[in-house]
């Protein structure tokens, strides 16, 4: 397929067919079994993989665009992987959350040396340490969200600064020179 026969993407770059795509596979598969590039070239064009004008730099470009499929294949499973874990431990977490909310929602006695602490009226006292103990949780649980969700965004590239083109021109003023006597 020469290149006018190819179709090009929307940023400008070569559209991959699965003609190619299989093509680059192959080239690689001979290239795993030892040959070198010079022996691909030959024998994609013996076995009618491609064309007659399938050359050596053909066939090294190929199997470079193939190695290129699969490492971004592995990185995109690799990502996701990442974020299916931060999904289990967001889930996680937020059922934590939860149960300490409900702990915190139950009456807590105070107990000192192994007695319930009451009032002269016989009410009992309420654990005001226990509270802040779950106060202190929940802001660690969510310091745990927060950070879950910091690391998402880095995952995704959401974090990266924008791009941005700067055009126009440059203008240089010299000071305490009169202009007209440099003509």
């Amino acid at each position: 397929m020469t290149d006018q026969q190819r179709v090009r993407g929307g940023d400008g770059r070569y559209l991959r067919t699965l003609e190619g795509a299989e093509r680059q596979a192959r080239a690689a598969e001979l290239r795993s079994q030892g040959l070198s590039y010079r022996k691909i070239a030959a024998a994609m064009a013996d076995e009618g993989s491609a064309s007659a004008l399938y050359n050596v730099k053909t066939a090294f470009d190929d199997v470079r665009t193939a190695m290129a499929a699969v490492v971004q294949e592995s990185a995109e499973a690799a990502v996701q992987f990442e974020l299916d874990r931060l999904d289990a431990e967001l889930v996680r977490l937020n059922s934590l959350y939860g149960e300490v909310e409900a702990a915190m929602g139950r009456e807590h006695a105070t107990v000192s040396q192994g007695k319930v602490v009451t009032t002269d009226d016989g009410a009992t006292v309420p654990d005001d340490e226990f509270l802040l103990k779950c106060v202190d949780r929940l802001t660690r649980i969510d310091e745990q969200r927060r950070r879950n969700g910091e690391s998402r965004r880095r995952l995704l590239g959401l974090d990266q600064p924008a791009k941005s083109q700067v055009s126009g021109g440059l203008t240089y003023e010299v000071v305490g020179i009169d202009p007209e006597t440099l003509r």
